[in-house]
């Protein structure tokens, strides 16, 4: 397997925090970086048009879940930025994901959130009313993202494997959840060190705070980097 970078969250409240986070780094430094809710809603397209002027690849985690035409024509936006990667719902349908791939095109990887990393099984029983084990559930959205015609899927690492079997060994799997040895968890529940994902099948691995709130974010991003490709 060729050598990866881990995909940076970039969970900043603000544009000026984001660009001092990034002048951190050397400027011959490529990242992946992931650009969420939080952080779009408060910047727009300018924090995708300067992380990608500096060179970056960007995975914008936006999550779209509606009905497919309004999917599609979102779709057809976020494809004029630029993005590397985006995702929407598996639970929005197969048609809903069809629309978003016709939306999109072929110029970058979509994918699909199955599960949340944060979802035990108790709470998807008892609040989605979801009554198959967790294991079953992300498995069938994986299928069904398939069949849609993405890329892949927004997974945990432990269903990685499961994943790849059912569908192929193409299939993009993305895990969040990825913690350093001797990390706290923190919101996370399914998780797994960069060598655990790597030896399991992960095809990218998202890493926010330990490296975010590390007191070297470039020190802390080369040693999981190194443990990703060991």
């Amino acid at each position: 397997m060729r050598e990866q970078r881990p995909v940076i969250a970039l969970d900043f409240p603000d544009f000026e925090t984001t660009k001092a986070f990034l002048e951190r780094f050397p400027e011959e430094e490529t990242l992946y970086v992931k650009i969420g809710m939080e952080l779009y809603y408060a910047c727009g397209s300018q924090v995708v048009t300067y992380a990608k002027s500096l060179g970056h690849s960007v995975f914008l985690d936006l999550k779209l879940h509606d009905i497919p035409n309004t999917v599609k024509s979102a779709m057809a936006v976020l494809r004029k930025l630029g993005v590397d990667m985006t995702n929407v719902h598996a639970a929005g349908g197969v048609e809903m994901m069809k629309a978003a791939r016709e939306g999109f095109g072929d110029q970058g990887t979509l994918i699909a959130v199955t599960q949340l990393t944060s979802t035990s099984q108790e709470q998807m029983q008892k609040f989605q009313n979801i009554q198959t084990s967790l294991a079953e559930s992300v498995l069938h959205y994986a299928k069904k993202t398939a069949e849609a015609g993405l890329d892949g899927v927004v997974c945990s690492a432990h269903e990685v494997a499961a994943i790849k079997e059912a569908t192929s060994e193409d299939f993009v799997c993305l895990t969040p959840g990825i913690r350093p040895s001797g990390v706290e968890p923190g919101d996370q529940k399914r998780v797994m060190t960069p060598a655990e994902a790597r030896e399991i099948g992960s095809d990218f691995i998202v890493v926010g705070r330990p490296i975010t709130q590390a007191a070297d974010p470039v020190a802390a991003y080369q040693k999981i980097q190194a443990e990703w490709n060991s």
